[in-house]
Formats: structure tokens, C-alpha cells, sequence
């Protein structure tokens, strides 16, 4: 799966406007939608292992190396350097990463090594047992496709050993928690086919469950939401608009609340959007007084070998500077040069 983790993105331009919808594989984005920059001429893993370890000797971590090499490695190569650094040295390369590094460099690091079903599935399994964090676990289920998140739930049983639906029942309550483990269980379409008549329906049915009425149907809501492909929930999103004349985000911002409509917010902007989604969720964590670390990391980490291009372009738009220029002014050290490493060039 680590080479077959696809991107679904659908854009409307315009609520009437003629629907783009692409289906693209990870293999073919890099020179597209991912930001990594890979040398043109590689050494080989088994150098790239040497040169980690000899890093690693000494008094202190030559922090500047280690990021020289595994900020410019994609997701097969930094899974070869692992192998080769074990057969050379008999130990995991992540356990010695552990010990060598601190602080944020360190999560950052850690969390950039896995592939990434095996990063949704440790973020999730700490965001739902360790470090409680919904919002987190939200949005890793809501933004992901459903080829994804059936990938995610059998590698996070095989690694932690419980189901995911169990510990999201454990932390999860209401309507959310409902969300959440029918958006994970439901069968959805990733292809373009759209049924109009269908699609209609849905955008009458969701005003129906919630502009038009006094009180909320949120069973409906959970329903198209859950059930629905994103190019069919993206055109549903058109025809509200075009027919109500309000936008269907507003509505369910209006109509929902708390971490309920925060996982709607997620799966309808991530079928009409991802980029500007999460950009919006970089952004916040950058606002104000401090940086919300954590969210930065887990963001810049997840996209960088997906969407990142894209990222950058609509956080440019919507906030008229560069994403690059915004994690500089918020951090600091190797830090601040390993996300700008992963962020690529800082185009205007």
C-alpha cells in the first residue's frame, strides 16, 4: 500500500461551474503536489546509514546531517535506509533517532519515518489513548480516503493489537462518535461518476434536516456524509448552493456543533478542497500568541509527499504570505529547518 496511498481532489471553482475531478496516485505527485526535494544524483542507503551513525558518534547529535539526509528521502527511501542502518549496526534507526534527538526536531523526525498508513495508524493510536487530542483523530479519519482507511485499520490492529473502531468508541460519544465509525465502516466510491438526480436529493434532504426545519436532523447529516463519495458530496455542496442559495458549510456550521461539526467540516472541505482545508488548519495553528506545535508537525509531515503544493498555493491566497514565511517567524533551530526542508522552495 505504501506506493498505492491515492489522493482524490475535487475542485468547484464556481457553484455552477464544470466539475474538475482528478484520481492520482502518490507515484505520479511528486513533481506535481509534493514539496520533498530529492537530490538528483542519491547516494546509495547503505551511505546514507553510514553517514546517519557517523552523525550520531561523538558528543552530541550532528543534527544539520541528519536532516541533510532524511528531509530529502521519500517514503521507499527512508525505508531502505532503515533497513540497511539495522543490518549494519543491529539496531532500529527510529530507536537511535529516539535517543539522539529532543524536543520538537525529534517528534517531527520520528513522525516523517513511517510510511504513511503506519503514520495515520501511531497518530491515531496516540491521539485515542495517549495524548487525547479528537480533533487530531478527526481529522486523520475525515481526510482520508476510503482505500486508506481500510488499509489504516488492519495495520493499526496488527501493530497495537484493539481495533481503532473500539478505542474511537472509548473516547468518542453522540453524534460524533457515530460520524466517525460510519465514515470508517462504509463502503464510498473514489471514482468521478456522479448521479445528478441522486445528488439532488441529498441537497434537498440536508436542507430539509436542517435550514428548513426548527431543530436539527443530524441522522441525515450523518448519513450523506458518511455514505457519500467525495465527487457526489462536492456536487451536493454545488446544487445546495445553487438551489438555496446559502452554502452548504454554512449550514452545517449553523446546524451543528463541537467535534460533530468539525468532522463535517472536515469530509465536505476535503471533497471539494484538501489544500485549503488544510491550510485553514495551519494557519489556526499558527495564530495568535504561540504555536500549536503539534498540529504543525502532524499537517507539514502527513502532505508533504501528498498535497503540499497545493497547501502552499491556497495558504498564499487566502492569507497573502507564504506558508514558508509563517513556519519561520513560528519557530526556531533544526527545527525550523527541517519543516522548511520538507516545505521545499519558498515560491511567491
Amino acid at each position: 500500500m505504501n506506493g498505492n496511498w491515492p489522493l482524490f481532489f475535487c475542485s468547484y471553482p464556481e457553484p455552477n461551474a464544470k466539475r474538475v475531478c482528478t484520481i492520482i496516485r502518490e507515484k505520479n505527485l511528486q513533481s506535481t503536489m509534493a514539496t520533498l526535494t530529492i537530490p538528483p544524483v542519491l547516494s546509495s542507503p547503505r551511505d546514507d546509514a553510514m553517514h546517519l551513525y557517523k552523525a550520531f558518534k561523538g558528543f552530541g547529535c550532528d543534527s544539520a546531517a541528519v536532516i541533510n539526509i532524511l528531509a530529502h528521502r521519500d517514503s521507499s527511501q527512508r525505508a531502505l535506509i532503515e533497513n540497511e542502518y539495522k543490518l549494519m549496526y543491529s539496531e532500529t534507526l527510529t530507536k537511535r533517532l529516539s535517543s539522539e534527538l529532543s524536543g520538537d526536531l525529534k517528534k517531527a523526525v520520528l513522525l516523517w519515518m513511517p510510511d504513511p498508513a503506519r503514520r495515520d495508524a501511531m497518530i491515531l493510536r496516540d491521539a485515542l489513548t495517549t495524548d487525547i487530542d479528537l480533533k487530531a483523530a478527526t481529522e486523520v479519519i475525515c481526510s482520508r480516503t476510503p482505500s486508506q482507511l481500510q488499509h489504516l485499520k488492519q495495520l493499526y490492529h496488527a501493530l497495537h493489537g484493539g481495533y481503532l473502531e473500539h478505542d474511537l468508541q472509548a473516547q468518542t460519544s453522540g453524534d460524533h462518535g457515530e460520524l466517525l465509525l460510519a465514515y470508517l465502516s462504509t463502503p464510498r466510491s473514489e471514482g468521478v461518476e456522479v448521479d445528478r438526480r441522486m445528488v439532488d436529493l441529498d441537497a434537498k434532504s440536508l436542507f430539509k434536516a436542517g435550514e428548513k426545519r426548527l431543530g436539527t436532523d443530524e441522522k441525515t447529516f450523518r448519513m450523506i456524509f458518511s455514505g457519500r463519495s467525495r465527487a457526489h458530496l462536492a456536487a451536493v455542496s454545488s446544487a445546495y448552493h445553487s438551489t438555496y442559495g446559502s452554502t452548504l458549510k454554512k449550514a452545517v456550521k449553523g446546524e451543528t456543533s463541537g467535534y460533530f461539526e468539525d468532522a463535517l467540516v472536515t469530509i465536505l472541505q476535503c471533497a471539494e478542497n484538501p489544500g485549503k482545508y488544510f491550510a485553514k488548519v495551519l494557519h489556526r495553528a499558527m495564530k495568535g500568541l504561540g504555536t500549536n506545535d503539534k498540529t504543525l508537525i502532524r499537517v507539514i509531515v502527513t502532505r508533504t509527499e501528498i498535497d503540499m503544493q497545493y497547501i502552499k498555493a491556497e495558504y498564499h491566497k487566502n492569507h497573502h504570505k507564504t506558508l514558508n514565511d509563517a513556519v519561520h517567524s513560528e519557530t526556531s533551530g533544526h527545527y525550523r529547518t527541517f519543516l522548511l526542508s520538507l516545505l521545499g522552495p519558498n515560491h511567491r
